[in-house]
């Protein structure tokens, strides 16, 4: 027989013996106990959608480590993102275009790590002819093997690096995120990587909606973004990672602008 807590035994007796007296008292036909699904629970899906938003935010900003991934659509162009971030800068890798990059940002300073074919489409296209890719591919093809595999520095003034930084700014990031757009409201209890959630959502959804964990802290867990514009999940709260400069001889100064795809 499986043992029972004796707190949840007593529930449990009493509430079999009410339910035995309605029945035979009062001629019903059943009884059954309806659980509380916030029973053991951090209790913020007894909260209204706005505060749970509120301390959802408190929440994550109240660790300094998180990991990202999943895809945001800006500009009309889908990047796919695993990154794991900090105060001090952030780390991981982004797809776009069918191109994979690793960025890495150590206090002011941003890199771009990529692979030849990345470099060649950027410069014009490496192995091109000249009337394909308006250019001279065997020296394109060189300027993109000096490139790949190294920590390529972003200038600070370069339009990339305005871009790339903002999927490295772990509170710049996070407060453009958690935001629903329109009226929010709750929408029942869900589950989310093995995790108890409740789901809050902007205009019935379609101002997206946000899995917020009932479990310990309430972190943000899944976030479906308005307008289509992408899906992302939270994972790591307050795990720690390394972050720190690349080695001189993995590091390339670009010194002007990079070329761009």
């Amino acid at each position: 027989m499986t043992p029972i807590s004796p707190g949840r035994s007593r529930t449990a007796v009493l509430a079999s013996a009410v339910c035995v007296l309605l029945v035979t008292g009062m001629g019903l036909t059943g009884c059954s106990e309806e659980a509380d699904p916030n029973e053991g629970t951090n209790g913020v899906g007894r909260l209204s959608a706005a505060e749970i938003q509120k301390r959802t935010r408190t929440a994550a900003r109240s660790v300094d480590t998180v990991r990202l991934h999943g895809n945001v659509v800006t500009s009309g162009r889908t990047y796919t993102l695993d990154m794991r971030l900090k105060p001090e800068g952030g780390i991981g890798s982004v797809t776009a275009g069918g191109q994979t990059f690793r960025l890495l940002k150590v206090g002011d300073e941003l890199f771009l790590k990529a692979d030849a074919e990345f470099w060649g489409q950027a410069e014009g296209g490496a192995g091109r002819d000249d009337a394909e890719g308006g250019g001279d591919g065997a020296s394109d093809a060189a300027a993109a093997g000096k490139l790949a595999e190294k920590y390529v520095k972003v200038p600070a003034g370069d339009p990339s690096y305005k871009k790339f930084t903002g999927f490295t700014d772990k509170d710049v990031l996070l407060d453009g995120l958690l935001t629903l757009h329109g009226a929010l409201a709750t929408d029942g209890h869900h589950e989310q990587g093995g995790v108890r959630t409740v789901r809050i959502t902007g205009d019935k959804g379609s101002g997206g909606t946000l899995d917020v964990s009932l479990e310990g802290k309430p972190y943000p867990l899944r976030l479906v973004r308005a307008g289509k514009a992408g899906t992302l999940t939270f994972s790591a709260w307050g795990t720690d990672f390394a972050l720190e400069q690349p080695a001189e001889d993995e590091t390339l100064d670009y010194g002007g602008q990079l070329p761009t795809s």
